[in-house]
């Protein structure tokens, strides 16, 4: 599969928005937490293109990623892939591409339950806290 990642523009936002409650519904029904407002809100709340990333499949939208510097770590945040590119290997060569230019520890959250949660530990990601909700991962430099 051909993949590119081009930096984000703020006239992303919204198809971003829309793929984020796309792609977080089922975890966050299962766990009892899907507010269809809060979903969008959230991404629109933390949205900033300067550390965001499309991934684009034939030219078109495919996902996101982001890292995002705060003051001792980078968070790894608004990881999206369509429905209809996940299973196919593209997760974890995005993954792969943007974790090699990262030189430092890298955290980032998951829901309970996710299968995304795999994915991150296939790339050295390890349990550092969890609660009813969340999985808090951190990988250190390798």
């Amino acid at each position: 599969m051909r993949w590119t990642l081009r930096p984000a523009k703020p006239t992303d936002l919204e198809d971003l928005v829309e793929l984020r409650a796309v792609v977080m519904r089922p975890d966050l029904e299962r766990l009892g937490r899907y507010d269809a407002h809060r979903v969008r809100q959230r991404l629109r709340d933390g949205f900033a293109p300067e550390h965001t990333q499309i991934i684009e499949v034939g030219g078109e939208l495919a996902g996101s990623i982001a890292v995002r510097p705060a003051e001792d770590r980078r968070w790894l945040e608004h990881f999206y892939l369509a429905p209809r590119h996940q299973g196919q290997g593209l997760g974890t060569a995005v993954l792969r591409s943007v974790l090699q230019r990262i030189d430092g520890t890298v955290w980032l959250n998951v829901l309970q339950g996710s299968p995304a949660r795999k994915l991150y530990e296939r790339h050295g990601f390890v349990v550092d806290s969890e609660d009813p909700i969340d999985i808090f991962m951190v990988r250190k430099f390798l």
